[in-house]
């Protein structure tokens, strides 16, 4: 007997509405299992978030690490697009390409020291005679803790914590630093940061991802974009020298969509390759900061953000293998009036978003 069509019909769309409540009901947005102890015994915690496009970002606890991402090429398929390690251990080795959350302050401090309300705070020279990226043990090398995050439909998100106790690598203040990380089904990755402090400090905090939207090879073939009019003058050690440069006609100008390799060259001897700051208009609000796309793959990375600043970094000490754009304040800012503040206080904590986000054509 021929089954009419009609009962056919409503026999496909009951099991297309059923078969897509399974999947919502069985995709497992957030996962967390063990990575592993570091040398003092704490336990460093592997967390997956997913997506409903099949996206995947996972994190560890060791330096709030965003180990992985999977996104997906012009065909669909996926490849991780961040430099990463396999193990704990190669993390802790000091692997040169993590991307990791970077503090109390992100890039350099001229002196390695600075002042603040009349006092004088003596931070490790760990980059010639200046301070880089936190100290010796910044909050790249720490162990974070996991809190709960209330779920939410349409992403799944964590959020760790750190204290960073006062006197910690020479800054002053008891520093609770939280970060969220959250995967959307817009296939955004967006980092949420927020410090509060109990005495006056300074803060500057970024994620130091080396993006390789191809999955491997290098960088040089990607077209970046960046919206600026200026950049931060610096000296030969990267201190900036407080003086605001323009960008047109220069080396640096990614005002229009450009080869990162194109002009790499023509800034050796002097430097190795890109490693200078952008400033962005828009104030607080998120606005636009860089566009990355790789033409083999078709992928392209929006960075959207609060900061007032972005890093172009072309990975100079690993053969240009990544791309750097941390969202920042300015490097050196505490030295600098003209700059915007890092000084966070109590009772004003610092608060920063940076969106990204990833399509394929």
């Amino acid at each position: 007997m021929q089954i009419p069509f009609w009962r056919t019909a409503i026999v496909a769309w009951v099991a297309f509405v059923f078969l897509g409540s399974v999947h919502a009901q069985t995709l497992q947005r957030v996962e967390q299992v063990d990575f592993g102890k570091t040398p003092e015994g704490a336990e460093v915690k592997l967390i997956t978030l997913r997506n409903a496009n099949g996206m995947r970002a996972q994190i560890i606890t060791y330096g709030a690490i965003l180990k992985e991402l999977q996104a997906p090429d012009r065909n669909g398929r996926f490849t991780n697009i961040l430099l990463t390690a396999d193990s704990l251990q190669g993390f802790q080795r000091g692997f040169n390409g993590a991307a990791a959350i970077i503090g109390r302050v992100v890039n350099r401090i001229g002196g390695a020291q600075f002042e603040l309300d009349g006092t004088t705070y003596h931070l490790a020279a760990n980059s010639g005679k200046n301070a880089i990226h936190g100290g010796r043990k910044g909050f790249d090398q720490s162990v974070w803790t996991v809190e709960a995050t209330p779920a939410k439909e349409h992403e799944s998100s964590v959020k760790l914590t750190y204290l960073s106790q006062d006197g910690e690598e020479g800054f002053p203040g008891n520093l609770k630093t939280s970060v969220i990380y959250t995967l959307t089904d817009h296939n955004e990755l967006r980092i949420d940061y927020e410090a509060a402090t109990d005495k006056p400090t300074i803060a500057n905090l970024t994620n130091h991802a080396y993006w390789n939207l191809a999955g491997g090879g290098d960088c040089l073939d990607n077209i970046l974009w960046i919206p600026s009019e200026s950049y931060t003058a610096a000296d030969a050690d990267l201190i900036p020298t407080g003086e605001i440069r323009p960008l047109q006609g220069t080396l640096m100008d990614f005002n229009q969509p450009t080869r990162i390799g194109d002009r790499i060259e023509q800034l050796k001897p002097q430097m190795n390759g890109y490693d200078h700051n952008y400033i962005l208009s828009g104030g607080k609000a998120l606005k636009l900061a860089a566009r990355l796309s790789e033409p083999h793959s078709g992928r392209i990375m929006e960075v959207r953000t609060t900061q007032p600043a972005v890093q172009l970094y072309t990975g100079n000490h690993l053969r240009h293998t990544a791309v750097c754009l941390e969202t920042q304040h300015y490097p050196d800012a505490i030295h600098h009036p003209n700059f915007p503040s890092i000084v966070v206080r109590p009772g004003s904590p610092l608060k920063e978003t940076t969106l990204f986000t990833f399509l394929a054509k």
